[in-house]
């Protein structure tokens, strides 16, 4: 990895801005999530059972109800960690790691 920059001293402007920026990516994962979990799970469950998934023969509204729903929110926390990251860097608020860590034993020694 390369090199970056110091972080910048934050800002009132900058500081909203990226609290706000952050905000609207929370809001839409879970807009996200509750799509996938409420709508097609409960809401919808009943159109989507007439469609079968390959191989397994389920119902594709009983599948989002008991699995769609937690596999879509995992891979919203890795969506998120990505747009965080993109964020920290947009803002110039990422974390560096400046020295090696210690253990309990370097510590010591």
């Amino acid at each position: 990895m390369g090199q970056s920059s110091p972080p910048r001293p934050p800002t009132d402007h900058n500081a909203r801005a990226y609290w706000q920026a952050n905000i609207r990516a929370v809001v839409a994962l879970l807009i996200v999530w509750a799509v996938v979990s409420f709508g097609f799970g409960i809401l919808l469950a009943e159109p989507l059972n007439s469609v079968k998934l390959p191989g397994s023969g389920f119902p594709l509204g009983f599948w989002f109800a008991q699995q769609g729903s937690i596999y879509t929110f995992v891979v919203l926390i890795f969506v998120y960690v990505w747009i965080m990251r993109r964020l920290d860097r947009r803002f110039g608020v990422e974390e560096t790691d400046a020295q090696p860590h210690q253990t309990e034993r370097g510590a010591d020694a």
